[in-house]
């Protein structure tokens, strides 16, 4: 009935109600679930509008999602999910840096991007910044290492955009609008001033609203706006941060930013217990630091043996703790005055190994990657079928140490023996994870008891927050009252009835009179594959995947691919194929599997590793068997992949369509002579490369092969061209399609016959495709072209740099090889200006899937756009290239033809001088 009356409304494409997606998006960071009966993409404010008004008429709730990384169940409903479509990444920086306005839909970490040059940030910094969206963070709260209660979006905020449940916009920035809304809407603003000035007047009550938001706490409504403001849209929209769309929808917000200082200095100091490190962070709090993160010896023990974490952490005591300190400045002499300070303020408290900071930029992201990946590592370890919880809750500085250490004594108490504490600790916010089986009643009931037990400590026994930073969602919602009492209490149901009146938007989150609420609708994880069993489907993936927003993201996969394993397991057969039907197409057949997901998972899952499984399992014996023949005859097969290319030029020469003529490479005829004059170097040109040439509209005619011989010449290399090159493959075309047994064999007997061209590896072998040499790389020692053309050849060669701009392409291979910014050198070399495109990640080419499954080429460069004044592009993968050039309108061709064209001998390059 809802998709019938959104119908005339909203694309088809964007109402979606089959029953894997609606699974699928009913999961966001937390440990529940609620599965809507519609997804609504909306893409502008007046769609936004017009399902508030359907939703209303027929007295449906609705919930509003934008990246769905909450952690208390925010952004999950059993009703109308209304998603963050395209049209929300809006981003306009004002004042020289010093305000920004933002759309709901642009990631944190991108409006920071957007505010870099002008040496300014957003004030909240989650730890999600690069996966969560403004929406989201403005509507939790949301705050993190260093904004405190300082710089968060209630007190930057400037003003908003916002949609009332009624359907009414209003731009609190605009005079002519505000002015339109007091006349409209004078009856509820006026109620909002009453309760404004009641508040006011109630000095018990106003007390304790400050003396609750001294310190961070996002446990219920923003009672703080009635205290610190007069005006009622100055209440209105400061309410609205952190209400989590239960009282009405952000459209746009605006900031004040704040100083981004460019030099910076860590240091991980270790302390024998945490009372001592809890004395530390008193000292620090007047120091100059900007950040204070503690770690429990229990945490320190998830991360012990991680890449850049000191030396000695596992020898460490058992009370041991830890703080990760940063101190930033405007000037390197800054920082260091600073540690100056820092360390002569903490001359007496004791330590294991003293006071050390880095200012090593790279030292630095490692120690802040590993403390932002603590909660994603205990969910990697604990054991399959429990799902992990974090808890989040904030105590004033002066009773930290007694709060940390009772803590600990509830998690021997109830038996969480795995249980660490981490935080915030500079602001007093202890963040604290457990792992939890929903499977039996008895672990339910442990749960709540334990849950019990920790909202009477927090609030009895010290009077701090249940909720500092993550928002109320639906695992406090029972407890607000426990904590703010009645009073407070019923003067947020007061403003909920107000603005809210039916009760529709996004009901059980915030405020709940169901006192058990937050042991219903519990998440089940169900062991699925020991490659993805150790997911918690925090969705940090989802930015980076191509087919998300398509069909399904790496998160989304795996809760299909989870509710057909419990299916499988139940023996629920109907269900398995209901679900099954659709993953075939979403789930298998539209992931580029490129693997991106894995650069932002904090465990590092690739979910294109378990798809790849699915296929090789769907194929079959037989497809196998065809598989293995044609890797067996692969010179063949080349051959007539060569034909069919000449064939389908040859037709679309006859057609005239322009957009084919992009699309499809000619015929690739490399001449590869080998030879030169020079230290040799082995040359193995990809099967792409030795197919694929140029477009047929691409004035520039040379295949990649002969370009990149041409090159090494030129630089002075003698060309080894490796014997029997036509039958030779690194294995990615099985790879791919899940047949890992036939790719790895097709991958030995490449290195194999490279590594006799090079004389057992004691020379040089460059791979002029990036996905090949990623793979190739696993069996032995080569040069992807980036590298080789970074570190061999452009020291060789004297450039003339065009003046552009050029568009590039960073390759998925690229990223995961760690040569993006070799990519970036190299072409900021050859060209004035080159232009990374904003919003582009995986092209969703992915290999052949271009052909046979465009539409995920054109779902991933929806949003490529090109400078007027520029007419090429380059990448490093040769398929990438083609998908790139039809959706750009303009050749990609590989970076090296970029190097060849500006470029000459050294040698020749002084006898012209």
């Amino acid at each position: 009935m809802i998709k019938n009356r959104l119908a005339p409304l909203i694309a088809s494409a964007r109402l979606i109600d089959d029953p894997l997606r609606l699974l699928a998006y009913g999961t966001d960071a937390s440990f529940y679930r609620l599965v809507p009966k519609l997804v609504v993409k909306a893409d502008s404010e007046a769609e936004v509008q017009a399902v508030l008004a359907v939703c209303a008429e027929i007295g449906a709730p609705v919930t509003f999602r934008a990246a769905g990384t909450s952690l208390s169940g925010q952004a999950v409903t059993d009703s109308v999910l209304l998603l963050l479509g395209d049209g929300w990444g809006g981003a306009v920086v004002e004042d020289d840096g010093a305000r920004i306005r933002l759309q709901p839909g642009i990631i944190g970490a991108e409006a920071n991007r957007r505010l870099a040059a002008f040496g300014r940030k957003i004030g909240p910094d989650p730890a999600s910044i690069d996966a969560a969206k403004i929406g989201g963070i403005a509507a939790n709260n949301a705050s993190g290492m260093c904004c405190g209660t300082a710089q968060n979006s209630y007190r930057t905020l400037v003003s908003m955009r916002l949609i009332l449940a009624d359907g009414t916009l209003v731009d609190t920035g605009d005079a002519a609008s505000v002015s339109a809304f007091r006349a409209s809407h004078a009856p509820m603003l006026d109620t909002l001033a009453a309760l404004g000035a009641r508040a006011r007047a109630d000095t018990v009550l106003a007390a304790r609203i400050a003396r609750k938001f001294a310190i961070k706490n996002t446990t219920g409504y923003s009672l703080n706006a009635l205290i610190d403001f007069t005006d009622p849209v100055d209440i209105l929209q400061h309410l609205m941060i952190g209400s989590e769309g239960t009282l009405g929808f952000i459209a746009e917000i605006t900031y004040d930013t704040v100083p981004d200082h460019a030099h910076r200095a860590n240091a991980l100091i270790l302390f024998p217990d945490m009372a001592e490190a809890c004395r530390a962070v008193a000292l620090l709090k007047s120091t100059p630091v900007s950040a204070v993160e503690l770690m429990d010896r229990a945490a320190l023990a998830c991360v012990q043996d991680k890449p850049g974490m000191p030396a000695g952490l596992a020898a460490l005591p058992a009370a041991a703790t830890a703080l990760l300190v940063e101190s930033r400045g405007e000037s390197a002499a800054a920082v260091t005055a600073n540690i100056a300070a820092i360390t002569a303020g903490l001359g007496e408290v004791a330590t294991l190994g003293g006071v050390v900071f880095t200012s090593d930029a790279a030292e630095g992201a490692k120690l802040w990657k590993i403390r932002k990946g603590l909660f994603p590592a205990v969910g990697a370890v604990r054991p399959v079928g429990t799902t992990v919880i974090i808890e989040d809750v904030a105590f004033r500085i002066d009773d930290l140490a007694a709060a940390a250490i009772d803590l600990q004594s509830l998690f021997a108490r109830h038996g969480y023996a795995e249980a660490i504490i981490f935080g915030h600790a500079l602001e007093g916010n202890l963040h604290f994870v457990f792992t939890q089986d929903f499977g039996a009643e008895t672990e339910v009931r442990r749960y709540g008891a334990f849950m019990d037990d920790v909202a009477t400590l927090v609030v009895e026994k010290y009077d701090g927050s249940l909720k500092a930073e993550h928002g109320t969602g639906r695992n406090m919602a029972p407890f607000v009252e426990m904590e703010w009492g009645r009073d407070a209490t019923n003067l947020m149901w007061e403003i909920k009835h107000l603005l809210d009146p039916a009760g529709l938007l996004n009901p059980g989150v915030v405020l709940d009179r169901d006192s058990q609420a937050h042991l219903k609708n519990l998440k089940p994880l169900p062991a699925a594959d020991a490659l993805v069993d150790t997911c918690i489907e925090c969705g940090f993936c989802e930015r980076m995947c191509p087919s998300h927003g398509l069909t399904l993201s790496p998160r989304q996969r795996i809760v299909g691919w989870r509710e057909m394993a419990r299916a499988d397991a139940s023996g629920d057969r109907a269900r398995r194929d209901e679900i099954g039907g659709l993953y075939d197409y979403q789930g298998l057949e539209t992931c580029a599997a490129c693997g991106l997901c894995a650069t932002a998972c904090p465990v590092g899952i690739e979910t294109g590793a378990l798809i790849k499984a699915l296929r090789g399992r769907k194929h079959g014996a037989f497809a196998h068997r065809l598989g293995a023949l044609s890797a067996g005859h692969y010179g063949v097969l080349m051959g007539a992949t060569k034909l069919g290319l000449a064939a389908a030029a040859m037709v679309d020469t006859v057609a005239g369509t322009a957009r084919n003529r992009r699309r499809l490479p000619t015929m690739a005829q490399p001449k590869l002579a080998g030879g030169g004059a020079g230290e040799a170097v082995v040359y193995v040109p990809s099967c792409a490369a030795r197919v694929m040439g140029p477009a047929l509209d691409d004035p520039v005619k040379a295949c990649l092969p002969d370009a990149t011989e041409a090159l090494l010449k030129k630089a002075g290399f003698t060309v080894v061209i490796p014997d029997g090159l036509s039958n030779l493959c690194c294995g990615q075309p099985w790879d791919s399609k899940g047949m890992r047994d036939i790719a790895d064999t097709k991958a030995a007997e490449m290195a194999a016959a490279l590594n006799r061209a090079s004389d057992n590896g004691r020379l040089p072998v460059v791979m002029d495709t990036a996905t090949c040499s990623l793979r190739l790389k696993a069996f032995l020692p080569i040069l992807d072209a980036v590298e080789a053309l970074h570190d061999l050849i452009l020291p060789r060669l004297a450039l003339r740099p065009i003046k552009g701009p050029v568009l590039l392409h960073i390759p998925c291979s690229v990223r995961k090889m760690g040569l993006e910014d070799k990519l970036l050198a190299v072409a900021r070399a050859c060209a004035e200006t080159v232009v990374v495109p904003d919003n582009v990640g995986c092209c969703g080419f992915a290999g052949d899937k271009g052909f046979t499954t465009p539409e995920l080429n054109a779902h991933a460069l929806r949003k490529l756009t090109v400078p007027k004044d520029c007419s090429e592009g380059f990448s490093a993968n040769r398929t990438c290239e083609i998908g790139l050039a039809d959706h750009a309108g303009i050749p990609y061709r590989s970076i090296i033809h970029l190097v060849e064209r500006v470029s000459e001998a050294r040698l020749a390059s002084m006898a012209k001088g």
